[in-house]
């Protein structure tokens, strides 16, 4: 399958660190995270890591930036924007939109960005990427909050059943309209077909179980069809030292398993492609 060589492609990163994980009882509670934080701190080192594998490959990224961090860790983000990458919001707290009413949702948005603002002024804050994808059906109305934050587009609908997101959408860029009437450009996950079933294969979990053929296989048929992959990882999905904290067995395989091949994995598909951060894809 041949792919479209003039597709440019989204290279985004979700910054937050080893023990943001949703429903997971033994680090759910924000009030530890500081302790987890000082024991055992990932998301300098491997921000770093990916800040020199896209140096290497002279590509630029979207980093979606979980406030909590950028409280803590201001250089960090001064370095992500210092090195000319596009910066959005990650939340703050990292829970999920759909458990959340309008109003705290709004607080959370509007302190995420005053935290990254606080640390790199200069930056652009125009886009959003759900903690867990999980902007679900009856939660449209996370995109008139997000309109109402100043936000100019969204990147958090996963086209596919997963444990905490989920929403049938148009693959590939879009438009969606919120409860207000109003639009907001979506740049959702990407899902493509083998055999009878429907994957993303280009992030995450994901990203570490298949092997680089079908990735790229998955590339090729979404160019083919005129449509960007969206590439989205974590600093966790580098880290083999990563700490291991009880879950269920299905998720703990799929939080820990072959973190040491994803640079590698990395360095390979933007070798195939051509890359730039969500903005870009999307115009906006």
């Amino acid at each position: 399958m041949p792919a479209n060589g003039n597709i440019l492609h989204a290279l985004s990163f979700d910054i937050e660190d080893w023990f943001h994980i949703v429903e997971v009882k033994a680090v759910e509670n924000p009030d530890e995270w500081p302790r987890l934080s000082a024991e055992s701190s990932l998301v300098e080192r491997y921000t770093d890591l990916i800040l020199k594998v896209c140096a290497d490959a002279n590509v630029r990224a979207t980093f979606f930036v979980l406030g909590w961090i950028a409280e803590r860790h201001p250089d960090l983000v001064r370095r992500i924007a210092s090195a000319g990458h596009e910066i959005g919001t990650h939340s703050f707290w990292h829970r999920r939109v759909y458990s959340l009413s309008p109003d705290v949702f709004a607080k959370d948005i509007a302190d995420s960005i005053a935290a990254i603002r606080a640390a790199a002024p200069s930056a652009d804050i125009r886009g959003f990427r759900a903690p867990s994808f999980s902007i679900t059906r009856g939660a449209e109305w996370a995109f008139d909050v997000l309109l109402d934050q100043g936000l100019r587009y969204d990147a958090s609908l996963f086209p596919a059943a997963r444990g905490h997101g989920g929403y049938a959408c148009t693959p590939g860029p879009h438009v969606i309209t919120a409860p207000s009437g109003r639009t907001i450009p979506e740049l959702p996950m990407s899902i493509a077909r083998f055999g009878p079933a429907r994957l993303c294969y280009c992030g995450g979990g994901y990203m570490r179980l298949l092997p680089s053929s079908l990735i790229h296989y998955g590339l090729r048929q979404e160019s083919a069809a005129g449509r960007p992959t969206v590439v989205y990882l974590h600093p966790r999905d580098f880290a083999p030292d990563c700490p291991r904290v009880k879950m269920p067995p299905h998720r703990y395989f799929k939080c820990y398993f072959n973190c040491g091949g994803t640079e590698a994995k990395l360095r390979r598909l933007l070798g195939q492609a051509r890359f730039g951060t969500c903005r870009e894809v999307l115009g906006v």
